[in-house]
Order: structure tokens, then C-alpha cells, then sequence
């Protein structure tokens, strides 16, 4: 595992400003905080009552072992992956090939998917000045015109900046890190998978409410 610093200096864009104010209407009816960050933020997606959470860097070869068998196990157990991008400032070509899976997620959940595997199998080929040029091709393998400019807003890397920014509310110190969550009320709702060969069990013990 790697271990992540302070500060995140690559691909840093400006950031649209926020409001100011909130409205009285919107400040009523949004959902009480608990106080912990991790319950706030560790939750499973709307619909679901059981997930997967990865916080995953394109570049950490461990995040390349985990990969495969985080969405194999999602597949079988049939519940959510909800991915979070964790780019190390080590990395040379993580927060790009970050930027250029974001835009494939705007083509299709399945395509962005296959993005990141591509990245996590290529990894000892790939580097700065050659991944522009792999995303060219899997752009074309996959009938996708890949634009010189991919984020020209800049609104995929605040996508980017913002998974950042929960990562290190919550903590995270490196990468791949992963939590089984839970909408009960009943135990705990979220538990770090340390020993990745028990997230099958771990899952079942959440779905049965032991977690």
C-alpha cells in the first residue's frame, strides 16, 4: 500500500464559486449531521442497501490487484461499487488518466469502468508522455472521439477535487482503501475491509445486519 501526503498539487484547477447564502428552505430540509465524517459520508447510494467504497488511485499497483475482485465480488453479491478518485501526488499520470476516466463516465458507467481497468492492466507501460496517446486509441476501440481539450471547464477536475477533499475528511491514508457501508440503523454502518480476501463474508454479515 502506498501512503498519501498533505497536499494534492497536480491538476489543481479553480474551482466555480460556491453560494453564499443558503436558502431557509434548503437549510431545513437538509438531513442532520452526526458530528462523525465518516457516518455522514459512508453511506450506500440511494436505492441500496448495501456497497462497496473505493477510494482508488489509477497509478497504485495495489489499487490494480484489488480492482478486478472488488467488482467481481459487487457483480456476484449484487450491490454497488461507489468509487472515489484518490490520486497520490507521488504519481506521475494517476490525476490525468483520473481526468480522462471522468470523461468516459460522461459516455457510459461501462466505458469510464473499462477506462480504469485498461489503466490498472497497462500500468507498467504506461507513462506520462505515452497515456494521452493510449486514451487516443481506447477511444477509438470503443467508437469515441476523444477531444483535445477533455475538460475545458474544468468540471471533471472538480469531480476529482471533491473525492479528494472526502478522502481527507474521512482520513484516508492510503490507496486502494475500502469500506463496506450500510443503510441500517442496526450496528455499525461502515466497516474498513482490511484483509480483502473476507469482503464476500463481510458483505453477507452487512446485508444479514451483523456487521
Amino acid at each position: 500500500m502506498l501512503a498519501a501526503t498533505a497536499a494534492w498539487g497536480q491538476g489543481t484547477m479553480s474551482k466555480t464559486a460556491t453560494a453564499k447564502k443558503a436558502s431557509a428552505k434548503s437549510i431545513a430540509s437538509a438531513p442532520a449531521s452526526t458530528g462523525d465524517p465518516k457516518t455522514d459520508i459512508l453511506k450506500p447510494p440511494a436505492g441500496a442497501k448495501v456497497a462497496i467504497v473505493e477510494f482508488l488511485d489509477l497509478q497504485c499497483p495495489d489499487c490494480a490487484r484489488a480492482y478486478p475482485l472488488v467488482h467481481d465480488v459487487s457483480k456476484s453479491e449484487n450491490i454497488p461499487v461507489v468509487f472515489h478518485d484518490f490520486p497520490l501526488p507521488m504519481h506521475n499520470w494517476s490525476y490525468q488518466a483520473a481526468i480522462i476516466g471522468r470523461f468516459f463516465d460522461t459516455k457510459s458507467k461501462e466505458v469510464g469502468d473499462a477506462w480504469r481497468a485498461y489503466c490498472f492492466t497497462n500500468q507498467p507501460s504506461i507513462t506520462p508522455d505515452n497515456l494521452n496517446q493510449g486514451a487516443q486509441q481506447f477511444a477509438k476501440d470503443h467508437g469515441i472521439a476523444l477531444p483535445f481539450l477533455i475538460d475545458p471547464n474544468g468540471k471533471l477536475n472538480d469531480k476529482i477535487q471533491a473525492d479528494i477533499a472526502i478522502g481527507k475528511r474521512i482520513g484516508i491514508q492510503h490507496t486502494p482503501t475500502l469500506f463496506v457501508v450500510t443503510s441500517s440503523s442496526k450496528g455499525q454502518p461502515f466497516v474498513e475491509v482490511v484483509d480483502r480476501s473476507q469482503l464476500t463474508q463481510m458483505i453477507e454479515a452487512a446485508k444479514a445486519g451483523r456487521q
